[in-house]
């Protein structure tokens, strides 16, 4: 409300006294505030005592604005319009509709889905997106930088609630010319003397610790001959001929050309995304976007069945 009125100057007396100017009949304004005669001649009465001048002039036949009613009319008009935004802006800001939220992510493919999907849902927040490694998430949340992170589970943090959306099943990526192309499936063992192309384990530890494991296991160490990120740079090095890499099976959607993927013959390795949040963060935008972000959800059958 501006300066000038009078702290004892309500917003109700603002309401009853446009409805009369709009009005200018003191019955029908009454009926419009569903309310009666007398109550509304008070109410008049009452903002014309507290602003010192006569806002109406009244007669047994008409009503008219003063010169003092017709400057109050439209500063009136507008504190009450500020009001009700003001509402609206509270119901949305309590909503999730309106506000600030700083989200981190790792190089997960489902990102720019997500962030598409929460814009087009609640174009009024204020969406800051940064590029982070999930142990630079993990500081940021709990420092309160971020209100979630999209990552790569491996997080030990009892701040943190870290709740897994998909389970992605890792597929072999190669050149497209190459020979292990004319199998429907790879046995990871057919990969030995190959030259790989990872994601660096400071990005990426889970990730790289899972592919190391997985080769171990299939008696070899690989020669990593390239670390590199993000995705769409390894799947240009694998196009190159340079070597062949392990990645998530929806990074074959990136429509990149000169590569071919295949799945793992005999074994089914998977490797999580998470979001990640701060359990005492109570930021209603931060609500919206988990419920965004958990449409994205794939059970683990289901992400089977898209490196098949």
């Amino acid at each position: 409300m501006p300066e000038r009125y009078h702290r004892s100057v309500e917003l109700r007396h603002l309401r009853f006294f446009v409805a009369v100017a709009e009005e200018l009949h003191f019955s029908r304004a009454a009926e419009r505030l569903r309310t009666s005669q007398p109550h509304v001649t008070r109410q008049i009465r009452d903002l014309e005592r507290e602003i010192g001048a006569p806002l109406l002039l009244r007669t047994k036949r008409r009503v008219e604005l003063t010169e003092a009613g017709r400057a109050f009319l439209k500063e009136a008009r507008r504190a009450i319009e500020q009001a009700e935004r003001s509402v609206q802006a509270a119901r949305k800001a309590a909503r999730g509709e309106l506000g600030r939220l700083s989200v981190g992510f790792a190089n997960v493919e489902l990102i720019p889905d997500i962030l598409c999907a929460f814009r087009q849902r609640y174009p009024e927040v204020d969406l800051e997106v940064q590029e982070l490694t999930t142990a630079e998430q993990v500081r940021a949340l709990r420092d309160g930088r971020l209100h979630a992170g999209i990552l790569i589970p491996g997080v030990e943090d009892e701040a943190l609630c870290v709740e897994t959306i998909r389970e992605e099943p890792l597929v072999a990526v190669l050149p497209e010319n190459h020979a292990l192309l004319r199998e429907r499936s790879v046995p990871l063992q057919a990969l030995a003397a190959e030259s790989f192309i990872l994601c660096p384990y400071r990005l990426n530890p889970h990730v790289y610790d899972r592919i190391l494991g997985l080769c171990k296991r299939a008696g070899f160490t690989p020669r990593v001959v390239e670390e590199a990120s993000p995705k769409q740079t390894i799947l240009g090095l694998v196009a190159a001929g340079l070597g062949v890499s392990l990645v998530a099976a929806s990074v074959q959607q990136s429509g990149r050309t000169g590569v071919a993927y295949r799945p793992l013959r005999g074994i089914h390795p998977t490797v999580e995304v998470a979001v990640a949040w701060r359990k005492d963060e109570k930021s209603p935008a931060l609500q919206a976007f988990l419920t965004v972000v958990r449409e994205f959800a794939r059970p683990p059958a289901a992400a089977k069945r898209l490196a098949s």
